[in-house]
């Protein structure tokens, strides 16, 4: 599953990412925008946003760089109404903003900890999904993808909130897909294993023992790149997975084939 840089397959589309300043949002920002699309940078993080607008625009396309904090439906309709402003239209929606729980065993969880990161991962999502169905139900039908987990797939300890916000997120997946499936809006999930992002910095500690022990459990003998998981979004949102929809696609190097 490649994308074949420079094809157009998303020429004249317009497309709305989430937690789009780093990591994997900022890689399929960059991606889309290098197949033709018009791209809205969207997170919480302005300087993180101008960046990736920097480098999605220099594939010639137009880029939109707006501030959006997902828990707030205000400015979610506030920044997709933005879009529509802007490009008339929305055809593709990556709903890729979320945070991670710091390490804990499930009765250490601080409950303010389990409660943001609910709202962030989860309610986020579905906010997103509820301000961006009907305005791709105005384009006549499109594309949503949705960021799990290998966590949203299997357990991960010292990771219960996380894991299970991931899991409810492929429930919110699955519902949407069949809810829209007959009006021509698919509904799917990514679920990265480790990538080499800020947030997996964080998880392992930054230090290169710990970076050699997780490279050391995947069966490709790698991490991913956030170019990896870009891939499988846009095959996702492509014609090429057209009739592909409820779908949890995990992108982990085989960690959790044996889950």
């Amino acid at each position: 599953m490649t994308n074949d840089c420079g094809s157009g397959r998303f020429a004249e589309k317009v497309v709305f990412i989430t937690g789009a300043s780093s990591g994997v949002g900022r890689a399929t920002a960059v991606a889309f925008a290098a197949e033709g699309a018009d791209v809205v940078v969207t997170g919480v993080d302005e300087e993180g946003n101008a960046e990736t607008e920097q480098l999605a625009a220099a594939h010639g396309g137009r880029v939109l760089s707006l501030l959006c904090d997902v828990t707030s439906g205000e400015d979610v309709a506030s920044a997709l109404g933005q879009t529509i402003e802007t490009f008339g239209r929305l055809d593709v929606a990556f709903n890729n903003a979320g945070i991670e729980q710091p390490p804990a065993p499930l009765a250490e969880i601080n409950d303010a900890d389990w409660d943001r990161l609910l709202d962030v991962d989860l309610r986020g999502v579905f906010l997103c999904m509820k301000h961006e169905i009907p305005f791709l139900r105005a384009s006549g039908g499109g594309a949503i993808v949705n960021t799990s987990s290998g966590a949203g797939v299997a357990g991960l300890r010292g990771q219960a909130a996380y894991a299970a916000a991931k899991h409810a997120v492929i429930g919110l997946t699955r519902s949407a897909a069949l809810d829209y499936a007959g009006q021509g809006i698919r509904v799917n999930a990514v679920c990265p294993g480790i990538v080499e992002t800020p947030m997996a910095g964080r998880f392992s500690g930054g230090t290169m023992e710990e970076h050699d022990r997780v490279v050391a459990q995947e069966p490709v003998a790698r991490t991913a790149r956030p170019e990896d998981v870009a891939s499988a979004v846009l095959w996702l949102c492509s014609d090429l997975g057209s009739v592909t929809t409820g779908r949890a696609m995990v992108v982990d190097g085989g960690q959790t084939v044996s889950s």
